[in-house]
């Protein structure tokens, strides 16, 4: 069917769940020869480049890019296999009882795979190519399922870079243990299974609980509170979000996932208890009948739906009560390009009056890991002004952003040229969120998070330096 407008790939249409299932495994059964293939496409690609057209050469190489980087990831993980060889690490740490006062048993992944509710099982192919041994193709086949593989654990763990590190034991781990994958399940759910305990493993061995702020250094006005303080969130780059393939995705899924990846989401499921918010993950976001997440998570279906009915409610007290319209495609809304903008020229400008005008009376500030947070439109006009004001001794220097995107929200990367210098360094990514004409939250984080969103650490002075907007 015709590309979907604001999603990579194309939609398809299938005449029953067998054909969907047949689909999937023809492009999940690349192997060592996959890694041939794809190699000769970027040969090809290579050669058939024509500098001489400018906007064909461009739209080339960003394709040639893509595979490119889909060749390095495939190779990193064949080259993390031969590095890992056959030594097995510990399975987990010492099980702790789950919240409905159950015994934490081995995972079912440590041993056998998961025997779905549907009863979909892998193909012969791909469970041979699993447990073969070759790294290069093992590496084929799971590569395409890295990404999503890291959206889940960046959901359970609210951390990009400890996603990031978590993904890379996950694929270990898989590896290691591939003699254990029966083909009763898809690889797709076999790796799922590994990545939840993985996760559920790290939680154990790192307790994250929210934390209250201190007063905020301006006493905040309209009665606005401080939010907890989860000094571990970060964000997530669009631009990654962008590579899962979307052509098994509704527009219902589609809308949950977006709505799964805000930030306030993100924050809300932190407030959960580690099994509670693998069930919700599961469950809620990922549609995953009970009896499988049961099995995956070795509890009862009674105690996983038990689990799901208290997670609910205690994230539903963690969500803003307004919500914005999830039923938008994944870019940019007009209106968030026009307060963006606006928002940049008086940055530039230094007119802090016009950049509070563009907040909500309710709108808050908070800077993570910084303990630091300012609420209400008037405190944050009284933190903002002097640090734009050249005469005031707290000025900062001069301002400039890039437009990027985050948690399928609008984000701007924030350069400052301090006073005497000469180049604009990376400051902070702030990614907004917009209500009603109005930005209701700003959440701040710190500049080495720049490259991820494909952000450079210092800009020359200039207009030439800063690119063009994202595509709505």
């Amino acid at each position: 069917m015709p590309r979907v407008t604001g999603r990579p790939g194309r939609a398809s249409l299938y005449c029953s769940a067998a054909c969907r299932q047949k689909a999937y495994r023809s492009r999940q059964a690349t192997g060592g020869d996959g890694v041939h293939e794809l190699i000769d496409d970027i040969r090809r690609r290579a050669q058939a480049l024509a500098p001489e057209l400018p906007e064909p050469f461009y739209a080339d190489v960003t394709a040639l890019s893509s595979s490119v980087g889909r060749l390095r990831r495939i190779a990193t993980i064949a080259w993390e296999a031969t590095r890992a060889g056959e030594t097995v690490t510990p399975a987990r740490v010492t099980p702790s009882p789950d919240e409905a006062g159950e015994t934490v048993a081995p995972s079912p992944e440590e041993t056998t795979d998961i025997v779905t509710a549907e009863n979909v099982t892998e193909s012969a192919d791909v469970l041979d190519a699993v447990r073969s041994g070759d790294e290069w193709t093992f590496a084929g086949l799971v590569e395409p399922h890295r990404r999503e593989l890291q959206v889940h654990c960046y959901r359970m763990v609210g951390s990009f870079d400890d996603a990031e590190d978590l993904v890379q034991e996950v694929l270990l781990r898989a590896w290691r243990r591939r003699d254990g994958f029966q083909g009763r399940s898809t690889l797709r759910a076999w790796l799922y299974g590994i990545a939840t305990n993985a996760c559920l493993d790290f939680l154990r061995r790192n307790t994250r609980r929210p934390q209250p702020y201190g007063p905020s250094p301006v006493p905040p006005t309209a009665g606005v509170e401080a939010p907890p303080m989860l000094a571990w969130l970060q964000p997530f780059p669009d631009r990654l979000l962008d590579e899962i393939p979307s052509a098994e995705l509704g527009p219902d899924a589609a809308a949950v996932s977006r709505e799964t990846m805000e930030l306030v989401f993100l924050a809300a499921i932190q407030h959960l208890p580690p099994r509670q918010r693998a069930v919700l993950v599961m469950r809620d976001v990922l549609g995953w009948p009970a009896a499988d997440t049961a099995q995956m998570l070795e509890m009862s279906v009674a105690s996983v739906n038990s689990a799901l009915q208290r997670a609910r409610p205690a994230m539903r007290e963690h969500l803003p009560g307004r919500r914005p319209d999830w039923t938008r495609r994944n870019g940019l809304t007009r209106e968030e390009e026009d307060i963006l903008r606006r928002y940049v020229d008086a940055a530039v400008r230094g007119d802090t009056s016009a950049m509070v005008d563009m907040l909500s009376e309710d709108a808050r500030i908070t800077m993570p890991p910084n303990p630091l947070w300012f609420g209400g439109r008037d405190a944050i006009m009284s933190f903002m002004e002097p640090t734009f004001d050249p005469a005031s001794p707290r000025y900062f220097g001069r301002w400039r952003h890039l437009p990027t995107r985050a948690n399928r929200q609008p984000a701007l990367g924030g350069y400052v040229q301090r006073p005497g210098t000469a180049v604009y360094r990376a400051q902070v990514l702030d990614v907004l969120r917009v209500e009603d004409g109005r930005i209701v939250e700003i959440t701040s984080f710190e500049p080495h998070l720049f490259p991820a969103f494909g952000l450079p650490l210092t800009l020359r002075p200039g207009s030439d330096d800063f690119p063009a907007w994202p595509a709505s």
